[in-house]
């Protein structure tokens, strides 16, 4: 297209920026982007909603709306005046302009490569995969469950919510039992093919809820989300609802479906185990249980990007809670370290906004650390797939460092901070973490699994293990261990260091039965028991001493995926 006779337009595809003439002269007759979209208020006291791209949603006053409305490229910022008469100004158009263009709502010349409609790529470390288009099908769906929304659905979904808490509490021996204990390699299977539907039935319900309530779900498939993969169903189009309520329900709907499936399937185990049915299968629906619920709660946690905190957020009406917050703790935490004047908050009226901040930034170590101290060792015996996915959640993880440490400095610079204090402050932090890893002394221990054939038991370690650190006379403790929980059965200690490259089952690596049917490519270490009585296979963690800190994070995390 053409503007005052200079070409603006750009082949289609190509990701080239405009020069500055181009650029003056698209904020001099601004004109709305092409995907972006102003939307009426739903009834009345509703926001006026602006839309950009399929996700995102700002609230604007009715005097916005009358300019964006007028951002059609044909007037320049006087003529923009008179079309829209007081209260603006030149001045005002000008600076409301300036923040449109900010906020990329307006055209700026550049034609770039935009994810098709089956992909998108959602920062920092997001990809979805559209696979359908569900409006048609939830609106269908939503007449014929019409009858669920009322009181009486409500009371049965939390009737059937508590009831399995208590089913699971009346039975919490065979709960703990079950999380301790191998299962047959089918229904391992099994389990995680319910967790996958249970996950799409959770973004089902957060679809079902915003059509009960007149909006419109846009997308539903699969992602990797920070390189793991689950489901999404895109409900962004529920800031259009006009009441917190609203935007509450369909937020909770996804966790109110996890414990409604879960309370189901913890009742119909309590009562299938009274009535003395199959151990295995029902300690195998205990497990699902017990596993749905946490992620349940898990989900309720408001410092993630979750379905709690996007209750939460829904609840204060206040959008972008969690980066806002975040700001404010950085600002906090950039005025005590670097000093500086110009800080602003961007939530004063919340007290809480930077405790909350300083929560939300360090949460998420916590839960990774978690997740780390329950199945670290078991994806180490996947061998070079799972060194490989902890390396890769290792560079994420260094990446978001890095990434906020950038953002607190510039706070900090922005904010009037001095570059010297600025630069003694990451000097003095980098040496401590130096200390650190080069002074503290922390226990290492090699995590693999053992075999028993014929009387005699050796040590398995797949080939990513660090054999290198295994020593004569090394302790050696070996476990049963279920998909939780695990239980010593005995001692044992390494008689020769050697390592023959050989197969093991299984189920040395994997909480499975049936792992002996299943050889995988291991390392074999004789061993003398000590006391107890190992059988079968299980797993073994190996006492090798006591490393740095620094050396400890090294072998444990980075040097599995080039050994």
């Amino acid at each position: 297209m053409k503007r005052g006779g200079a070409l603006l337009a750009r082949p289609r595809g190509k990701a080239t920026e405009p020069t500055a003439e181009e650029r003056a002269a698209l904020l001099a007759r601004p004109r709305l982007a092409p995907d972006v979209q102003v939307h009426e208020p739903i009834e009345d006291g509703a926001p006026w909603l602006v839309q950009r791209g399929s996700q995102h949603y700002i609230r604007v006053g009715a005097d916005m709306v009358r300019l964006l409305r007028s951002l059609d490229g044909s007037r320049d910022h006087s003529g923009l005046v008179e079309v829209l008469g007081p209260p603006w100004r030149e001045g005002d158009v000008g600076r409301a302009v300036e923040r449109l263009d900010r906020m990329e709502l307006l055209e700026d010349g550049a034609k770039r490569r935009h994810s098709g409609a089956w992909f998108k790529y959602v920062p920092p470390l997001t990809f979805q995969f559209t696979v359908v288009r569900p409006e048609r099908l939830l609106r269908r769906l939503t007449s014929l469950l019409g009858g669920l929304a009322g009181r009486a659905g409500a009371g049965l979904a939390l009737a059937l919510s508590v009831g399995g808490v208590l089913a699971l509490a009346l039975r919490a021996p065979d709960v703990y039992r079950a999380l301790g204990e191998p299962m047959p390699l089918s229904y391992l299977i099994a389990l995680a093919c319910a967790s996958v539907v249970t996950t799409a039935l959770h973004e089902l319900g957060h679809g079902l809820v915003l059509t009960h309530h007149g909006g419109r779900p846009s997308r539903m498939g699969v992602m990797l989300f920070y390189l793991t993969p689950a489901f999404f169903c895109d409900v962004s189009d529920g800031w259009r609802l006009p009441h917190r309520r609203q935007r509450v329900q369909v937020a909770a709907a996804g966790i109110a479906t996890q414990t409604v499936i879960a309370g189901t399937a913890a009742l119909t185990a309590w009562a299938a185990g009274s009535a003395g049915g199959a151990l295995d299968v029902w300690d195998a629906v205990l497990v699902f249980a017990v596993s749905t619920y946490t992620t349940s709660l898990l989900n309720l946690l408001p410092f993630v990007k979750l379905d709690g905190y996007i209750a939460l957020m829904s609840h204060l009406d206040l959008p972008h809670l969690r980066d806002r917050t975040m700001t404010d703790a950085r600002s906090f935490l950039a005025k005590m370290l670097f000093g500086g004047t110009g800080y602003t908050r961007e939530l004063p009226r919340l007290r809480w906004s930077v405790a909350f901040g300083l929560a939300s930034m360090v949460f998420p170590l916590y839960l990774v650390a978690l997740a780390g101290s329950l199945w670290l060792g078991l994806i180490q015996g996947t061998g070079i797939v799972g060194a490989t996915l902890i390396l890769t959640g290792v560079c994420a993880l260094g990446y978001r460092v890095w990434t906020g440490g950038r953002r607190l400095t510039r706070q900090a610079r922005d904010a009037g901070a001095r570059t010297g204090r600025i630069t003694v402050v990451w000097v003095f932090v980098a040496a401590a973490v130096a200390a650190a890893a080069a002074f503290v002394s922390v226990p290492y221990t090699i995590t693999g699994g053992y075999v028993t054939e014929d009387g005699r038991t050796t040590l398995a370690l797949s080939t990513t293990a660090d054999r290198a650190a295994l020593r004569e006379g090394a302790k050696v403790t070996l476990e049963r261990r279920g998909l939780v929980t695990r239980t010593d059965l005995a001692t044992a200690h390494i008689t020769t260091p050697t390592a023959r490259h050989g197969v093991a089952p299984l189920s040395a690596f994997v909480p499975v039965r049936e792992g002996d049917t299943v050889p995988v490519p291991a390392y074999r270490v004789p061993l003398r028991v000590d006391d107890g009585e190992p059988d079968g296979a299980g797993t073994a963690r190996v006492a090798a001493g006591h490393r740095p800190l620094g050396t400890w994070l090294y072998l444990n995390y980075i040097a599995p995926a080039w050994r």
